[in-house]
């Protein structure tokens, strides 16, 4: 089968964003309502990078910021260890903490906050993937966002029962979202393959809970003998996982996202 959509940084704008006292390195390009991709481990990846042209070519702004990372470098094993050693100490993302505000979700509610107000539409996109799937969730309490998803959120990493429950933001955060949801003015999708335990299956009960029918639940099949051909440890639905193959599951869900962004964007 071939291997997953991949791009480079080529046609990319890259300049440093500041805000809620941080300054990361933000790569932009596109025209069109506003969408924040927040990378997944080890950083702005070819995979990831795959994912983002493939918004801009389907007509959107894309922002991606680079909290984490060297931007463009393919994923090995050694360089996704380094890279979260540094992060599970940083106080930024508090990868271990239930119940956390986390400072880079300020950081990226600045992101998206400036994004709105430069792109057409009355809001943006916010998409976040494995250790960053959570925080597409709080960015969400920004007003300025419409669409979250939480592409398999892996933070805080699910050791103990209140870790997998744990959606990834405090529970401050959780209730203003899920207050923006009541009222109509965010709707949100999760992802996550069947098997994954690094995305349990627990977290995703705790946001339908929650937010109700405004949390659309994708959930691919990665048991054995599953039909889409995935390995039990399959994680990242969005990039390394998906295929240009005919009712792929994972181009599926992919397309999935890419309609819900339109519908809540215009």
């Amino acid at each position: 089968m071939s291997d997953a959509p991949v791009s480079t940084l080529t046609g990319w704008t890259r300049a440093p964003f500041t805000g809620a006292g941080l300054t990361y390195d933000c790569f932009e390009k596109g025209s069109g309502p506003g969408v924040v991709l927040i990378p997944e481990l080890p950083g702005i990846t070819p995979e990831v990078l795959g994912l983002a042209d493939h918004l801009v070519d389907e007509g959107f702004t894309v922002v991606v910021p680079s909290p984490f990372g060297e931007p463009g470098r393919s994923m090995t094993a050694g360089y996704t260890v380094r890279t979260l050693a540094r992060i599970c100490v940083s106080a930024e993302f508090r990868a271990f903490a239930t119940d956390a505000h986390r400072p880079i979700a300020d950081y990226l509610r600045a992101v998206a906050a400036d994004l709105a107000a430069r792109t057409p539409g009355s809001g943006v996109g916010v998409i976040g993937m494995c250790f960053t799937g959570g925080f597409a969730l709080a960015v969400a309490v920004e007003e300025s966002v419409l669409a979250a998803v939480a592409s398999q959120p892996s933070v805080p990493f699910p050791v103990g029962g209140a870790r997998r429950l744990d959606p990834g933001l405090s529970s401050a955060e959780l209730d203003r979202v899920a207050a923006r949801a009541s009222a109509g003015e965010l709707c949100a999708i999760g992802l996550r393959f069947s098997e994954d335990s690094n995305s349990p299956r627990a977290r995703f009960n705790t946001l339908t809970a929650r937010l109700g029918d405004a949390f659309e639940v994708i959930e691919l099949d990665s048991s054995p003998g599953n039909a889409g051909g995935f390995a039990s440890t399959a994680h990242s639905v969005l990039t390394s996982e998906v295929r240009d193959v005919p009712d792929h599951p994972a181009l599926a869900a992919r397309e999935r996202v890419v309609a819900f962004l339109r519908e809540r964007l215009g």
